[in-house]
């Protein structure tokens, strides 16, 4: 009647091949030449939650589609940021008169107010029902379909901003796990990659840099592909808290 533990240990026979499967891609080639479109990607993701809400709903105890996660990497990921803004409230309180008086001076030589761009903002293409929205009473007075249809716009531009942190998460977890060594091979070929670089930065005239790269860039189609390439791959092969998330 006790539990068993089964703990499974993968092992490389060739450590080149090992390595050189950081720059393969992780999907197959047909994913990168003909991709799902977005549509089909919200389809595929919103068949997915509801697969794994309804297994929650009948886990003990039970959880609902509220489970979320994104948010608290993004926060783990964004730590160095909070503890700077911890710093600056600090400096707002006046605990260190020397270092706000400082904090003054140069917020006094930063500051210029920009020109006003409406173009930035995209003032000039807003849409009449958006403009309607912003001066809308609370609670509205407007009908039940116009505030379904906005509802459901809200939703769809809440879900493009929870895709974005979540992608945003992601990509702060692989350089920190590169930065960390949780995955030493990775680390290591990026400390090699550096290294290499930094001598050929060194040895190599700054224009002749320059004149490969713009070369590359503008290569003719023919020596182009859709496959992704070798940095891409091994960024992308870097460890995550994806997998992790409920």
């Amino acid at each position: 009647m006790g539990e068993l533990h089964l703990a499974i240990r993968f092992s490389c026979t060739s450590l080149v091949n090992m390595m050189f499967k950081y720059s393969r891609p992780l999907l197959p080639k047909m994913h990168y030449v003909r991709p799902l479109t977005v549509m089909q990607q919200d389809m595929l993701r919103h068949q997915a939650v509801n697969i794994v809400a309804a297994r929650l709903s009948r886990a003990e105890p039970p959880l609902r589609k509220e489970v979320q996660g994104n948010f608290f990497r993004l926060m783990t990921v964004f730590s160095g940021l909070f503890a700077v803004g911890k710093w600056f409230g600090e400096v707002c309180m006046w605990k260190n008169p020397i270092t706000t008086a400082l904090v003054h001076v140069l917020f006094v030589m930063l500051v210029y107010p920009p020109h006003m761009n409406t173009r930035i903002s995209y003032a000039d293409a807003v849409h009449p029902d958006e403009l309607d929205e912003e001066f809308d009473t609370f609670p509205t007075s407007k009908g039940s379909d116009i505030v379904r249809m906005r509802y459901d716009r809200l939703r769809s531009v809440a879900g493009r901003i929870q895709t974005v942190v979540g992608d945003v998460a992601t990509q702060g977890e692989r350089m920190q796990a590169l930065l960390s060594w949780r995955d030493p091979r990775a680390t290591m070929l990026f400390i090699t990659f550096c290294l290499v670089a930094a001598i050929v930065l060194y040895v190599t005239p700054f224009q002749v840099l320059v004149l490969l790269g713009g070369v590359y860039f503008m290569r003719h189609p023919r020596f182009r592909h859709k496959m992704p390439s070798a940095p891409v791959n091994f960024f992308r092969r870097l460890p995550a808290r994806t997998d992790s998330m409920l």
